[in-house]
């Protein structure tokens, strides 16, 4: 098995890529071996010391590290963890729950948003390593998950506040400002 790696705009995130499938369907993220009960890679990969976060995407697992780890240590060892995890036969997730909070009445923007978000948003942070989910929408304020390498990125608040929330009120009105949450 041959894994890829690539580099994020987060320096604390290193983008793994197995060549198959990690999950079908959605993205989770992890920020702890106590939140990832439900996933046998994750719970793998927080084995391994200084691993601080894990995010699995569709083709992809982005892993977070501690600052007092290098990555040279790291890298081997959590290549051998994804190894290992693929030739277990292990399920990457068991169960994932996504909660989204909206006025009932806003279902039609909540679409337009949800659209924006899938088409020209999540293509773009899923080359960096990360996703960014929709969570909810209340009075005019979009709320967004960022996760993978887009939590804790320098750059991501920029990336929140002059892409996404400048694309959102151009494309849908209602929208006036876009804020990250957990």
């Amino acid at each position: 098995m041959f894994i890829q790696t690539e580099p994020t705009p987060n320096p604390a995130s290193l983008k793994f890529i197995p060549g198959r499938t990690v999950i079908s369907g959605g993205t989770v993220d992890y920020r702890s071996a106590e939140e990832a009960g439900a996933s046998p890679l994750a719970l793998r990969l927080f084995d391994v010391a200084g691993v601080a976060g894990v995010f699995l995407g569709a083709d992809f697992v982005t892993v977070t590290k501690t600052d007092d780890r290098d990555w040279a240590v790291l890298k081997p060892m959590i290549l051998g963890a994804i190894m290992e995890h693929y030739t277990s036969g292990d399920v990457a997730v068991s169960a994932a729950d996504e909660e989204e909070s909206f006025d009932p009445a806003d279902a039609e923007i909540v679409a337009q948003i949800k659209e924006i978000i899938e088409a020209r948003v999540r293509p773009v942070v899923a080359r960096d390593g990360g996703d960014i989910v929709f969570k909810g929408f209340r009075d005019g304020v979009v709320y967004l998950n960022m996760r993978g390498s887009c939590s804790g990125c320098p750059s991501s608040t920029m990336t929140l506040k002059h892409g996404i929330e400048n694309m959102m009120r151009h494309f849908i009105p209602e929208v006036q400002a876009v804020e990250a949450v957990q």
